[in-house]
């Protein structure tokens, strides 16, 4: 386990750059990160980070499926939104672990 600053904010990170403890996440660390994949975050990128870390805390296995059919956006979108690999990106901007369902 290592620490990493992200917004001014010591937090722990796994080798791959996961948070380890989700509670430590905020807004304004998931723009800084964007940064790091060339995103700007808008308001339909926060709600499908909303919707990982809803479903993560409830314990859920989380896969793109899940995403598509989440009402938010469907996964074509969801690729456009995250491109170069859209739930790992998207977890970590979201300050979850990263997902089983990941290589």
């Amino acid at each position: 386990m290592a620490e990493k600053v992200i917004a001014g904010v010591s937090v722990k990170v796994n080798t791959e750059g996961y948070f380890e403890d989700p509670t430590q996440w905020n807004r304004e660390m998931a723009i800084e990160m964007a940064g790091e994949y060339k995103l700007q975050l808008s308001d339909k990128h926060f709600a499908v980070l909303e919707f990982l870390r809803h479903r993560q805390m409830a314990g859920e296995q989380l896969t793109i499926r899940k995403v598509g059919t989440s009402g938010i956006t469907d996964i074509k979108e969801f690729y456009q939104l995250f491109p170069g690999g859209p739930l790992k990106i998207s977890s970590k901007l979201a300050g979850i672990p990263k997902p089983t369902s990941c290589v």
